[in-house]
């Protein structure tokens, strides 16, 4: 069940690169290949992207059509953010748990003022606005080749030639793992929890950021006691931090999150 899953920022060239995998397997193995994107929802970008609820809605829709579509034969690729290591998990564990399967991912690597750039030079229509993408670079959590979701990794920078006959050995010459404690379904209390715990940090760091946008030099803001400008590069490195620590330190109640977590960014800022 070979399913390849491209990762990146917002406009950082996965598109280009599951159209050019296509052409390749397509020109070079008697399989079919399909491609699983947003573009196919006919959704605006914009208004998914600013609503946790639609951008969930999304993400069950592109699941639900990537299932439709794999099978033991056909390449299925899924062009979309793929963002959130936890959804990363999930598709890892689903595949994995239902039968012997073939997931890799490839990395689109770019930094976020080539991507920034790449996203003005678009149409308007297809623009991200800045707000939004600002927002889902911040989102944006990185594979790292330890995870077994994430494992085999092939990252690949902007003037690279994608490495073909490498993501074909690793997608079919490659033993699927054997199914184990990381790969099981886990309770869905516990996938609950990792999402509320994701978006309920997000919404913290979007208001701080919303509200320095109207501060004024000596206002506090969002984060009670601190004064000066955050930094993103700052905050996303204590949200890193504390979503780590969360994780193996779950709490039963996921409405103290918020406090928890500006209490962190409190004493962490200080």
């Amino acid at each position: 069940m070979p399913l390849i899953v491209m990762c990146g920022y917002p406009c950082c060239g996965k598109t280009r690169r599951a159209e050019e995998l296509k052409e390749y397997f397509e020109q070079n193995c008697d399989r079919k290949v399909f491609i699983v994107g947003d573009g196919a929802l006919d959704v605006d970008r914009n208004t998914v992207y600013a609503d946790s609820q639609k951008e969930k809605n999304v993400r069950a829709s592109l699941k639900a059509e990537v299932e439709r579509k794999v099978n033991k034969d056909d390449i299925v690729i899924l062009d979309s953010l793929n963002y959130i290591k936890g959804k990363s998990c999930q598709q890892y564990c689903s595949k994995s748990h239902a039968a012997p399967s073939l997931l890799m991912k490839v990395y689109c690597l770019t930094s976020d003022e080539v991507s920034s750039s790449w996203n003005t030079n678009r149409y308007a229509a297809e623009q991200y606005t800045r707000d939004i993408f600002d927002a889902l670079v911040l989102r944006f959590e990185a594979p790292d080749s330890r995870n077994r979701w994430d494992s085999p990794l092939f990252t690949i920078l902007k003037d690279d030639t994608l490495p073909y006959e490498a993501i074909s050995d690793a997608l079919f010459k490659r033993k699927a793992p054997p199914p184990n404690q990381s790969t099981q379904s886990q309770p869905l209390s516990s996938a609950n929890f990792l999402y509320e715990l994701d978006k309920i940090t997000q919404d913290v760091l979007m208001a701080i950021f919303n509200a320095q946008k109207t501060s004024v030099p000596g206002d506090v803001i969002s984060v009670p006691g601190v004064t000066r400008t955050i930094n993103m590069a700052e905050l996303r490195k204590l949200r890193r931090q504390f979503i780590s620590y969360t994780k193996t330190h779950p709490t039963e109640n996921t409405g103290h999150i918020s406090n928890m977590f500006v209490q962190y960014l409190n004493k962490s800022l200080h």
